[in-house]
Parts: structure tokens; sequence; C-alpha cells
């Protein structure tokens, strides 16, 4: 064991290993949150990853996105991150879907493999709530990222049940959203009550998003963290 990439986790959760390495993640949503959360969860030993985003990789992801670099701008993002993922563990086994889900290839993404937690990392509130909405109804551990934009304090992240968050903008439009379709409780989310500096956010011009926030490096992947810790605790305590 003491020549394995992976010994220092073996060394601190045992045979605990064996479940994560024989588990099946999806993660929907590979941005600063998502795509740390891909690269957490594959040098944690995950052993099957389903990535799915529909984006190009663009400068303006170099200040917070751990796999875009100057060489990469763009390229797919699944395609990117797949193949980083597959130069430090060449074992994990890598689904991508280089789209962006409607309802209707949604639940055939979360139908289609036996998933032990679906990763929420849409920025966009329509397609968020459908696949919260979903990955609940269809009896799936969902975890969720709110808002990390627009916000610099690492040490007021928190995570809880949706129906604790507050304080952000973000986790209240999808609480009230998923409320109106019967779901109060019962996801798990990440999220901060730091209120958004002032004039950080400007109005765009895009699908199912009208405003966009500026970004520090750190927060994203402090969300992304997280979320990693939550799919690691989830597997473990099976």
């Amino acid at each position: 064991m003491i020549n394995d990439w992976d010994n220092r986790t073996k060394l601190l959760i045992k045979e605990n290993y064996i479940k994560i390495s024989q588990s099946n993640v999806l993660i929907v949503g590979l941005g600063g949150v998502g795509g740390t959360v891909a690269e957490m969860l594959c040098r944690s030993g995950v052993g099957k990853l389903t990535l799915v985003d529909g984006d190009l990789i663009d400068k303006t992801n170099l200040n917070r996105q751990i796999f875009t670099n100057t060489e990469n701008i763009g390229k797919i993002k699944v395609d990117e991150i797949a193949s980083r993922l597959k130069k430090i563990n060449p074992d994990i086994q890598i689904r991508t879907f280089y789209k962006f889900l409607k309802e209707d290839d949604l639940i055939d993404v979360l139908n289609s493999e036996n998933y032990d937690c679906v990763i929420d990392a849409i920025d966009t509130i329509a397609p968020k709530v459908s696949l919260l909405y979903n990955s609940f109804k269809l009896g799936l551990k969902v975890f969720s990222s709110m808002g990390s934009g627009g916000k610099l304090n690492p040490t007021l992240v928190k995570t809880d049940d949706i129906s604790k968050s507050y304080g952000c903008g973000l986790a209240k439009v999808v609480r009230q959203r998923l409320k109106k379709l019967g779901i109060e409780k019962g996801i798990k989310v990440v999220f901060s009550p730091e209120n958004i500096v002032e004039n950080s956010m400007i109005d765009i011009i895009a699908e199912n998003k009208k405003t966009t926030l500026g970004t520090i490096s750190y927060m994203p992947a402090v969300f992304g963290i997280y979320l990693s810790w939550l799919v690691i605790d989830s597997l473990i305590s099976k």
C-alpha cells in the first residue's frame, strides 16, 4: 500500500476506501464549484464520474476554474476536465455529456446509471431546480451548491438542509420554486449568508440567466470542497 498513489487516503479511512472506489457520482455543472468537486472526488478515489456541462472554456474562467489555463481556452469543458482527471487516476471511469440538459435529457441521464450521489453545481435557476426536483423524486441523494458569487469570506460558508438556508438570494429562489413543486426539505446544500459585495453584479443577456456576479478565486473552490466532503461522508456512512 505504501507505494500506491492513494495510500494517504487509505491510511485515513481504512476499509471505507472500498466504498469510495466502487462509487458512482453524477456532477452537473463544471464551473468553479463543479470542477473542484470533480477533481477532489477523483483524488479521493471515487471509481466512476459522470460529468455534464454544455460550455466551452472562456478566458473569464481563468480566475476561478481549477482545470482552466491559457492553452485550453475555447475547448470543451467536459473533455478538458476528463483528460485532467485521467492523468491523476488513469483507472477512473468517466462518462461525459457535452450539453445543457433539457427536461427529457435530464431524466434520461438520471435514469441511465445507479448513482450513489448527484452534485448540482448549476448556476442557472431553471435547470438547477429541475435537477434537484427530479433527483429528489427519483430517491437519489443530491447535494447542491447555492451562490458563491459576490462573496469573499470563506469562514461563513455553511452546509445544511435547504429549508434551513438563509441569507442567500439564490437559495431563496430555489426554495420558493421547490416549494411550489411540493419539496420543502430533504436536500443538503452549501451556502453562505454573507451579504453580496456592493456593486459586484451586472446585467447580462443569457439563457436562464439575467445577471452575473463578480467572483474571487477561492470561494467557488470552498463550496466545491464542502460538496466533496458531503459526498465522501455519505459514501463512507453507507
